[in-house]
């Protein structure tokens, strides 16, 4: 069990004049900003218990502990205690508590973002992505939201979390001075490139599939089969263009796509049940194609009225 101490009776200590040693484990930048008066900042990713208590030693009175608001605080008294090290304190409530108590603090002017909503930003814009590529790119994607999630958990049930201490090494938490511009900047680039996902992911195509078949008739759009070479040989459209998607991945030369995509019609692209040619889209679309995805895989594009053959 980690002893604590109140803001207000650790307050009462420095008032005495009372030796106290006490160790901010925040990362560099969150201390930078603001940090009680005399804390030492030791990150609790950097901590070594040994190190610490043989500086503490001769000294009187325990090692007292601070962080935000008291979470890091009380894992570092763990970790002194793990190591056979036992007079140990965590300040309740933080630094925050620490300056509402009267006790003072140094400030730099500038503000930081804290480790803990660097955690929110990051693990709500990473469940995001997943969920938007699942969606629109390939079912597995939804993998990703499904291991934040249960990374989530994990954190609540153990109270440790992984994403958090990723962060605390990321350098804007280490940079004094640059950490607010680089951690906001960051962040930001995950939030926004979440969103933007949603916003340019590409969806399917909502023309109808008679205006399908018309544009195919007009000679102004074609079909394109992303299946692979098996599937399309047991039956594919009449007329339908084969290009596995495996083979898209891989990389395609221009000059090949050329010859069998013309840039001046719409490229309809299907597959065996719509999604496998919306990553097809993904892949085509930055290369100036029109390319349409059909949500109607092979068999319901037959059942439609396309007409269908088998074998090469």
């Amino acid at each position: 069990m980690v002893a604590t101490i109140s803001p207000g009776s650790f307050a009462d200590l420095r008032r005495r004049g009372e030796g106290v040693t006490l160790i901010d484990v925040r990362t560099p930048a969150e201390y930078d900003e603001v940090h009680v008066e005399g804390a030492r900042n030791i990150p609790l990713d950097r901590l070594d218990p040994r190190a610490i208590a043989t500086e503490h030693a001769g000294k009187a009175g325990p090692l007292y502990f601070v962080c935000k608001s008291g979470g890091r605080s009380q894992k570092a008294c763990e970790q002194m205690i793990a190591a056979g090290i036992h007079d140990v304190v965590s300040v309740e409530g933080g630094t925050a508590a620490c300056e509402t108590a009267g006790i003072g603090v140094a400030r730099s002017g500038r503000k930081v973002m804290s480790l803990e909503r660097q955690v929110r930003i990051c693990a709500g814009g990473l469940v995001v992505l997943g969920a938007v590529l699942g969606q629109f790119v390939n079912p597995a994607w939804h993998a990703l939201s499904a291991f934040i999630g249960a990374g989530l958990v994990f954190a609540g049930v153990t109270d440790t979390c992984g994403m958090a201490m990723m962060l605390a090494k990321m350098p804007w938490n280490q940079v004094r001075g640059a950490a607010t511009c680089c951690a906001r900047a960051v962040l930001l680039a995950v939030t926004l490139g979440s969103a933007g996902a949603v916003a340019l992911a590409v969806e399917h195509t909502q023309d109808s599939l008679a205006a399908v078949q018309q544009a195919v008739a007009d000679q102004k759009a074609v079909l394109v089969d992303v299946r692979e070479t098996e599937e399309w040989n047991e039956g594919h459209l009449s007329g339908a263009r084969s290009l596995p998607l495996s083979v898209l991945e891989k990389g395609v030369k221009p000059e090949s796509l050329t010859n069998l995509l013309p840039k001046n019609k719409i490229i309809y692209v299907h597959c065996l049940s719509g999604g496998r040619c919306l990553q097809a889209a993904d892949i085509l679309a930055p290369l100036g194609y029109d390319v349409r995805p059909l949500k109607p895989g092979y068999q319901a594009l037959v059942a439609a009225g396309f007409p269908a053959v088998v074998g090469q």
